[in-house]
């Protein structure tokens, strides 16, 4: 592949990845407003959150599987149609419970254009380059976080909540379009890896499996804080509007910078090093996260971002890194763990907040960092000369 040619990859991946990750945070900035208007409690608004990370997280084995089987083309057309029909329904309910199960169908075929896509990614590129790539996509992850909650944060009230689903629908279709008369078709013949490797096969691998679990532990304590900090803003002694909460998520785009530098990172000192920084950036910002001033919330959302983002762009790496077939299923594996941590991070800490509040909430984000550290440490050990 030219360097023209691995450009062009590389735009058309960011394209696809921050599109859909667009997707999944719209609501996140306005869960007070949805509360409000739909006349509900904190934890059902959350589920408008937590529903799309479960269906990621149900439907990345099947994704994975087929990932092993079929081109990229069909699948991320799939993925694009059904997530954008999932956006506009939620642009058009009245009713709570309705929004909650489209955004569980955006979930079911977000998969279909990231996890897919790795796959790809991790059959088409030599390793050398696939770890900055993985880097780069998660930058893209980051974009695309970033991008759907301004898109919901910062379009109510000029307009509404509902815009932004309409927005990141017309947002996904043109992705889907640039991916599939742009991606190089896929030649991987995987039909011999297909029957060697199996999920069974996968986690029978204490050095995968610690990744996961690294993955599962860390996107906790991440999809927690920002989860519930909207919540945290708008009592005392900050009393944020949806705006000036929205505003604070840029610091979200230090994450852009972190997957790449951790990517560069992992290969000079190794994927261990990289995991044990980050863990050790997420505990001392978890800590300013509990101080009532601005200076210290800024200041922690920003260690948070940098420490979780080094830490999950030098878990895929290392995941890919070890891999010499069944790209998809140990991808699928991975993103699965990923989401549902996510998922059981934002469900049970509800739960945590509305009975003990926000400092019950960070002591259990910082019992989670263990198991990233544990995960580094672990690395470090096995790969050291």
């Amino acid at each position: 592949m030219t360097d023209t040619a691995y450009l062009r990859l590389q735009i058309i991946v960011f394209a696809l990845v921050a599109a859909s990750f667009t997707n999944i945070y719209i609501t996140q900035p306005v869960l007070p407003v949805l509360r409000s208007e739909f006349n509900t409690d904190m934890v059902s608004v959350s589920f408008s959150v937590s529903a799309v990370i479960l269906g990621i997280a149900v439907a990345n084995l099947p994704f994975g599987f087929l990932a092993d089987r079929l081109p990229i083309q069909p699948l991320i057309l799939c993925g694009g149609l059904c997530v954008a029909a999932g956006g506009l329904i939620c642009a058009l309910t009245h009713h709570l419970w309705v929004l909650i199960g489209a955004r569980f169908l955006q979930g079911l075929f977000i998969p279909a254009l990231t996890t897919c896509l790795a796959a790809y990614l991790a059959k088409a590129l030599p390793s050398a380059r696939l770890n900055v790539v993985m880097g780069s996509y998660v930058s893209a992850t980051v974009l695309g976080g970033l991008g759907g909650r301004l898109l919901g944060g910062w379009l109510h009230p000029p307009l509404h909540w509902r815009y932004a689903f309409v927005s990141a629908a017309a947002l996904i279709l043109m992705a889907t379009i640039i991916g599939i008369r742009g991606l190089p078709r896929d030649r991987a013949t995987p039909g011999t890896q297909r029957r060697a490797i199996g999920f069974k096969t996968l986690l029978q691998r204490w050095d995968l499996v610690r990744i996961y679990f690294c993955a599962l532990g860390s996107f906790a304590v991440f999809s927690t804080i920002f989860n519930y900090l909207p919540f945290r803003l708008a009592g005392s002694p900050f009393h944020f509007s949806t705006e000036m909460t929205t505003l604070l998520y840029l610091v979200y785009i230090v994450g852009i910078f972190m997957g790449p530098i951790a990517g560069r990172v992992s290969n000079h000192y190794g994927s261990g090093v990289t995991l044990i920084a980050g863990s050790m950036v997420l505990g001392l910002s978890l800590a300013l996260l509990l101080l009532p001033t601005i200076t210290a919330v800024i200041i922690g959302l920003f260690g948070t971002c940098a420490g979780f983002f080094a830490v999950h762009a030098a878990a895929v790496g290392a995941l890919n890194r070890k891999l010499k077939g069944g790209q998809g299923r140990a991808n699928a594996l991975y993103v699965l763990f990923y989401y549902i941590g996510g998922w059981l991070g934002i469900t049970a800490s509800g739960l945590v907040y509305k009975s003990l509040g926000w400092p019950a909430v960070v002591l259990i984000c910082g019992g989670l960092l263990l198991i990233p550290l544990v995960a580094g440490i672990s690395e470090q050990r096995n790969t050291a000369p």
